[in-house]
């Protein structure tokens, strides 16, 4: 298995069940936890979030039909080209020098933006008012990634200042009350 073959997995086993959530909005003026977004407010903040990294480093993805007015039909054309770029090794084992260091975009879409698809995954189904558990190695990965991204994690933008999660909450809530989510 080669490396761009493991990123991709990786990739996979983020967005899959991503899509699995998205596929289930029913609503997407529906408010999200994320304050003054709405469900299509949040998957708009993945897609364009992504694309504008790759952007930075050089890579243009086909432009999403704007036409679509399906929020989950444009998230499908946009994963189907992440997906599509993470297969070629030039492009995933491509290194920049980044807020973190020297890494590999891959290795970005992968972690950061892997991060992105669990929180914001657990953010729409939230919108539609229900319950979106998360594995134990994904509340494993969360906590890393947040105390990798030290300050980082709360400048404008990103989170918002850590919750206090009641005592005796369980593993989920405690990880979503440190990205000011009351989970």
């Amino acid at each position: 298995m080669t490396g761009t073959q493991t990123t991709q997995q990786g990739w996979i086993a983020v967005a899959d069940p991503f899509t699995a959530v998205v596929d289930r909005v029913a609503d997407w003026t529906a408010a999200s936890p994320c304050a003054g977004w709405t469900a299509a407010d949040v998957l708009d903040h993945v897609i364009t979030t992504e694309r504008d990294f790759l952007s930075g480093q050089g890579i243009e993805l086909a432009a999403i039909d704007t036409s679509i007015e399906d929020p989950a039909a444009r998230w499908v054309a946009h994963e189907a080209a992440v997906r599509a770029l993470l297969a070629d090794d030039t492009v995933a084992e491509r290194r920049y020098t980044g807020a973190f260091g020297e890494t590999t975009i891959g290795a970005s879409l992968g972690s950061f933006y892997g991060f992105d698809l669990i929180v914001h995954r657990w953010d729409l189904a939230a919108s539609q008012g229900e319950q979106e558990p998360f594995t134990d190695a994904e509340l494993d990965r969360l906590d890393t990634s947040i105390d990798g991204f030290g300050e980082h994690a709360y400048a404008p933008g990103v989170f918002s200042g850590p919750l206090a999660a009641a005592e005796g909450a369980t593993r989920q809530v405690r990880v979503l009350a440190r990205t000011g989510r009351a989970g």
